[in-house]
């Protein structure tokens, strides 16, 4: 099991409980990208795709995105991820019209419904955003969820790669993190630093009985 962590304090959350000891490599440090992985997860971020350029390690994990995907190992790919995984399968990841940060709520697709990871979950669910960018569905592939600022917020390619644009993973310590190392970009967008940390209290308890389904679903997809 092989984890990209973009930022120090973007870690696996919620997810963590149910990886073992999964092997992290951190970006943000320098470590390089390897070239295989049994079963991969790629965290959340502040770059983009755009950003290849400057971050080469970002061509580096589309690569190796391609092969886990072309070998039919388990891919999850969380915010960033998720539009790492839809670049890889050909798609461009560009700037939506605005940002989406913040409690709001998803919608599940038929298709979901018998998704090896999110049958079980609520048709609908509050849970937690912070992303700039968006994609289209990338060819045969499946989508499974929207809300009403991002057309697509969850799709599966094939049987075993998954990209979920929302925070599924968020827990305190994540929140508080992002928070701290996201002011500047709240206050840009309007969003109250404080009034999130109270909606936190009640929402996260409902996302991570969630997210633990999904995770455990997950776990044991990619243990296969």
């Amino acid at each position: 099991m092989l984890v990209i962590q973009h930022e120090p304090g973007e870690g696996l959350g919620a997810l963590s409980r149910f990886l073992g000891e999964p092997r992290i490599v951190h970006t943000y440090a320098g470590d390089p990208i390897p070239p295989e992985a049994d079963a991969l997860v790629v965290l959340g971020g502040g770059m983009c795709v755009r950003d290849r350029d400057r971050l080469p390690h970002l061509r580096d994990e589309i690569r190796l995105v391609q092969r886990c995907v072309s070998l039919g190992r388990p891919v999850l790919g969380i915010c960033l991820g998720s539009q790492l995984l839809a670049a890889a399968l050909g798609v461009q990841v560009g700037a939506a019209p605005a940002k989406e940060i913040g409690f709001y709520r998803v919608r599940l697709t038929p298709q979901a419904h018998v998704d090896a990871l999110l049958a079980g979950a609520p048709e609908d669910f509050v849970t937690f955003h912070w992303h700039g960018d968006a994609f289209p569905l990338p060819e045969g592939a499946v989508p499974l969820a929207a809300s009403t600022m991002t057309p697509l917020q969850a799709f599966r390619f094939g049987e075993r790669a998954w990209g979920i644009q929302f925070h599924l993973e968020i827990d305190e310590a994540v929140l508080r993190s992002m928070i701290a190392s996201g002011e500047t970009e709240l206050a840009e967008n309007g969003v109250d630093a404080e009034l999130l940390l109270l909606q936190s209290r009640r929402e996260l308890p409902r996302l991570q009985e969630i997210a633990a389904g999904i995770f455990s679903r997950w776990a044991t997809q990619a243990k296969a």
